[in-house]
């Protein structure tokens, strides 16, 4: 039985604080309205309850050093949909990397990086609902639900706007692990293929390559060959809604598991070897603090139930013992 809402309390004004300033404001909120889902928040932006210096404020605006905000008295659940987020177990275990500036999550397949879409919460939520102490947590990038592996989380807003800019310029390396249809032939592949995003299929969300979308490159390589399948090791060169899934399906060789761009036999066949979800894996993150000239490198582990896929695989493709003839006697 989900509890009663909670009241909402007065009006607030916040003055931003050089430390929050370049930040879209919905993000912003987001923090000073903990368990409000996103969808409520741009609600009241739309709606023209937030302010800032007495003006509205739509959810693009990003925050200046003394901007004063008017946040309005909003009501939450106490539990359920529009509840704080939950604190998950294991989550603090998840944590792959941490220092005064970063923070580094093995997100585990199935858990969003943030609520919205008809998800009440997400990582971030998680995580700060695990620090409540924590004064600033923000993603750096994203990864699909679906994705596992290294997500990296900004503790301080200079950090965020740094790792920014440096994923804008292409220096942080990020490569993923893929079980992909097929024997891949031809060794490394680079694919450059434009991307756009569609409302296909009732109203869910697909990417598609066009020539009209926009620049995507993934760099392809394969590293073990079952025969039916490869694993391959994909590293982004742009970082594209869905991009290593479609761009795999655009050279035939779909992502096992996956039910939105994959191909259906496949993933009956994997299903029968024991995968229950898409085989994409952030395995590792790399950059240089442009300021410090510190190199940061994290590596999340295959969780165990990918890893028995490929232990499945590699069984299936050993060849069978053959007996030994039996020799005659003297």
């Amino acid at each position: 039985m989900s509890q009663p809402a909670t009241k909402p309390g007065a009006v607030r004004i916040v003055e931003v604080a050089s430390e929050d300033a370049d930040q879209r404001i919905d993000n912003f909120l987001m923090r000073h309205l903990k368990g409000v889902p996103r969808s409520r928040i741009y609600r009241i932006l739309r709606r023209g309850e937030v302010r800032v210096n007495g003006r509205r404020a739509g959810p693009d605006y990003r925050i200046c050093a003394g901007d004063k905000v008017r946040i309005p008295p909003v009501r939450t659940a106490a539990s359920g949909a529009g509840g704080p987020a939950p604190v998950r177990p294991g989550l603090e275990a998840a944590i792959l990397y941490e220092d005064h500036r970063y923070l580094v999550l093995n997100k585990p397949s199935g858990l969003a990086v943030h609520g919205g879409s008809g998800v009440s919460h997400g990582a971030i939520e998680a995580l700060r609902a695990l620090r409540p102490q924590a004064r600033f947590l923000e993603l750096a990038h994203r990864l699909d639900r679906e994705t596992s592996g290294c997500l990296l989380v900004a503790k301080r807003r200079s950090a965020l706007r740094a790792v920014h800019e440096l994923l804008r310029s292409g220096g942080v390396e990020k490569r993923y692990l893929a079980l992909v249809m097929g024997d891949w032939q031809g060794g490394p592949r680079r694919v450059d293929a434009p991307l756009r995003k569609n409302q296909l299929r009732g109203g869910e969300r697909m990417v598609r390559v066009d020539p009209t979308g926009k620049t995507a490159q993934t760099r392809f390589r394969p590293l073990t060959a079952y025969g039916q399948a490869t694993l391959m090791e994909a590293d982004l060169g742009t970082g594209r809604t869905h991009q290593i899934r479609v761009h795999g399906a655009h050279c035939g060789h779909p992502i096992a598991g996956d039910d939105k761009y994959g191909d259906e036999a496949f993933n009956r066949t994997m299903r029968s070897l024991g995968l229950r979800r898409l085989f994409l894996h952030a395995h590792s993150l790399a950059f240089t603090e442009p300021d410090t000239g510190r190199e940061i490198h994290v590596s999340a582990p295959l969780a165990p139930d990918l890893r028995a896929v490929l232990d499945t695989l590699e069984k299936a493709r050993r060849p069978a013992p053959r007996p030994i003839e039996a020799r005659g006697g003297s």
